[in-house]
């Protein structure tokens, strides 16, 4: 083995050399990812990624002649709007006499916005500008405009084509007939009105060579993050009161839900709720073993009228008739389930992934002041069977722009999703899913399944298989191992992250009820299995990637071609490969390799948080946060600059405030917090950030409480801070996990 290894090496290194880049939250107006061109346009000149095909190159090359534009100059602006970014056509210079018009045209005129960038630029369908926004120095947001975004490029638009006569225009007001700017607009003021500024709230102008962002004032560095623990139990959801109080709604793995309160800052308060009292309880219908539970819960956007709210659960249809969809692996994929073998005992679909809508309306109170639901389920929205007993995610969300139920599947579970369900479009599994629930189809759920559906919803007109035919039209994004926790940026909906779990080291369950030797040893024999069954030439490292995707429309985030940005080689492959050319993978904008974690502090598999937005920690603000199940490592990511999708992320120390509310458990012989399991982030109505873990709820307090410097907090009231030690969170209980990884080292090396 050793040898194969080392003559791989090389191979490896290629493999990484040759990735794809997709480091930066690129969006067509369709709210698309652009795709990776086999050729450079020929007319637009774009080589990589791009909004544009061929054909849609040719259509401008044509719009742009049909303009027909008697100035240099002024083509030249014209065609590097048209084209955007990135436009490195030695035909036309800007500076030229042929430039400015044709520029504009490139960028998007009718049909194109062929910039990886569009999105931004031209704003999403069905409210698309047909002109990006053009950097000018007197828009809404130039002041901060960085570096070219400086050059008033609106005003050099302005007076190199104001008197230029066009045709076909692509600046709203014109008439299609030959015309010109001062026939609309009578100075560059009105023009860059229209035109001019930054998109929106946001940060991205053109500015006739490429996109520039604005320039944000460097954010403090944090120094550490500052808990105080409120609660001592265990649970995986949370989710604020959609009153707007302070507050939210928890529920754990059993299948309970709770509503409680949460306490003022400073006020020495502790979570409020009556453990003995829960707003629902579905226990009788959830099946609780390892990765199975009550997995996620989302309440609608006008629950506090209409009082609808739903629940993601597994259960076990030989206990439940009720428990009765359809196998997720069935001959419209290509998948027999009866080859598939029994898991720990259990048949393929046994255990089934349910979405179910429940109410708070009551004839006595009105949504916002029930304190119980009805136990009755108003309506299935999706049952689906399981082939295996883990990676299922069954988070769900509502997108705060579209009002659509977003579910979150993973690949079905077993080592290297031996049946490739992650890259089958046809497959449910792998996915996110994005479901209307406001429009259902009234049918029994034998008729919703002769209409292919998979409960009672209705099928989004904007999925992304109206581009794609051949995914399935649930689908929202693919190619996903087993997103465990994503989260939407609500001040940028189009930033939607998701954390993925990583491969090979990955334990198999998250549960509350098993402890750390189980998993250890779950962690020895996947490796040991890696072993045994993958003889293969090529060498994949044995470093789990644990990723965050930024998640977009038809997206796919690469597994099982891809593990993070690693070429990944399965074990087997009874269900067939995907191969590597056939598919455009995005890759992480964050994560880590278990390898850089691993001898010093044992990792297990991420957990997603969120975009901290709260001003509890102003240095904190602007920072997604994610963290290790294992609780010894959190990272804190920032984009820079804003609007790139650009992020770089760096672990970050944590302690606990000395005046927390409930002492925080401590390592043995050490100062320093135990956090047990990070199982999940959690957000209220006030954007305070929690973290829900086997020890209990902490809540992320003013970092001055741990003596975290931080120049932009108010310490006028700090309370009682802790010792100034700043941790890397290493814990000492960590030790025995060290032995199991000195174990796997040693049979990597008598392989």
């Amino acid at each position: 083995m050793g040898p194969v290894m080392m003559a791989s090496l090389p191979l490896l290194l290629l493999f990484l050399f040759l990735l794809p880049h997709s480091l930066a939250l690129q969006l067509c107006t369709d709210s698309m990812a652009p795709t990776t061109l086999k050729a450079p346009l020929s007319f637009c000149a774009y080589d990589g990624s791009s909004c544009c095909n061929s054909t849609d190159d040719a259509a401008l090359r044509k719009q742009f002649q049909s303009m027909n534009i008697s100035d240099a100059a002024c083509a030249a602006v014209m065609k590097s709007i048209l084209c955007a970014v990135n436009l490195k056509d030695p035909k036309f210079d800007i500076y030229s006499a042929s430039s400015v018009l044709f520029s504009l045209i490139c960028v998007d005129l009718f049909f194109g916005q062929c910039d990886p960038y569009s999105a931004e630029l031209f704003g999403t369908e069905p409210r698309t500008r047909t002109i990006p926004y053009l950097c000018n120095s007197t828009g809404s947001a130039s002041s901060s405009l960085h570096n070219n975004s400086s050059k008033d490029f609106c005003r050099e638009v302005w007076d190199t084509c104001k008197d230029i006569s066009t045709r076909n225009s692509p600046f709203a007001g014109l008439p299609v007939s030959s015309s010109k700017l001062t026939d609309i607009w009578q100075s560059a003021t009105d023009f860059c009105k229209a035109f001019g500024g930054s998109s929106g709230d946001n940060t991205l102008c053109f500015n006739g060579d490429s996109v520039s962002f604005n320039s944000i004032a460097d954010s403090p560095t944090p120094k550490g993050l500052c808990l105080e623990r409120i609660g001592n139990g265990s649970y995986l959801n949370m989710v604020g009161h959609p009153d707007g109080s302070n507050r939210v709604f928890l529920s754990n793995q059993a299948g309970k839900i709770w509503l409680a309160t949460i306490p003022e800052h400073g006020s020495g308060g502790t979570l409020e709720l009556d453990e003995s009292n829960p707003f629902l309880d579905l226990t009788d219908e959830v099946i609780f073993d390892t990765e199975l539970g009550l997995m996620g819960l989302a309440f609608h956007p006008n629950f506090t009228t209409n009082g609808r709210f739903f629940v993601s659960y597994n259960c076990d249809k030989l206990q439940s008739a009720t428990c009765s969809g359809r196998c997720s692996c069935n001959s419209d994929i290509g998948c027999d389930p009866s080859k598939l073998g029994t898991d720990n005992g259990a048949q393929p679909c046994q255990y089934q992934t349910v979405v179910a809508e429940f109410t708070a309306n009551d004839s006595s109170t009105t949504p916002s002041t029930a304190s119980s639901a009805n136990p009755l389920e108003v309506r299935r929205i999706f049952t689906m069977g399981l082939p295996y007993m883990a990676h299922h995610g069954g988070q769900i969300l509502f997108g705060p722009a579209d009002g659509y139920l977003y579910l979150m599947m993973g690949d079905g579970g077993n080592i290297g999703d031996p049946y490739n369900f992650a890259q089958n479009k046809k497959a449910m599994l792998g996915k996110i899913m994005r479901l209307d629930i406001n429009n259902m189809q009234s049918k029994s759920l034998d008729k919703l399944s002769e209409l292919g559906l998979w409960g009672n919803y209705s099928i989004p007109k904007d999925n992304p298989y109206m581009v794609d035919s051949e995914l399935q039209a649930e689908i929202w994004a693919l190619g996903l191992r087993n997103p465990w926790r994503c989260s939407f940026y609500v001040e940028k909906p189009s930033y939607f992250f998701c954390a993925d779990v990583g491969q090979v080291f990955v334990p198999f369950t998250f549960s509350m009820k098993e402890c750390y030797h189980e998993e250890l040893l779950f962690d020895l024999i996947s490796i040991m299995f890696f072993l045994i069954f993958s003889k293969s030439s090529t060498f994949l490292p044995l470093e789990s990637y644990e990723e965050v995707n930024l998640i977009s429309k038809g997206g796919n985030y690469g597994w099982r071609v891809y593990e993070g940005p690693y070429l990944y080689h399965p074990p087997r492959s009874p269900g067939g490969n995907t191969s590597l050319g056939s598919i455009n993978p995005i890759l992480p904008v964050m994560g880590y390799s278990r390898s850089d974690i691993n001898t010093t502090m044992g990792s297990a598999s991420i957990t997603g948080g969120y975009v901290y937005r709260s001003l509890t920690d102003p240095c904190m603000y602007g920072r997604y946060l994610y963290a290790d199940l294992y609780g010894g490592a959190m990272w804190a990511g920032i984009e820079v600059p804003e609007n790139s999708g650009n992020y770089t992320s760096t672990m970050i120390p944590f302690n606990c405030a000395k005046n927390s509310p409930i002492p925080c458990d401590t390592v043995p012989g050490s100062p320093l917090p135990s956090l047990g399991f990070i199982y999940s982030f959690g957000e209220d109505n006030r954007k305070d950030v929690f973290l829900l873990t086997s020890e209990g709820v902490y809540r992320i307090v003013p970092p001055s409480h741990c003596n975290y410097a931080c120049p932009k907090e108010n310490t006028t009231d700090t309370g009682s801070p802790a010792p100034g030690q700043s941790s890397s969170a290493c814990q000492l209980e960590i030790l025995p996990r060290r032995l199991v990884l000195i174990l796997d080292m040693l049979l990597l090396l008598l392989w």
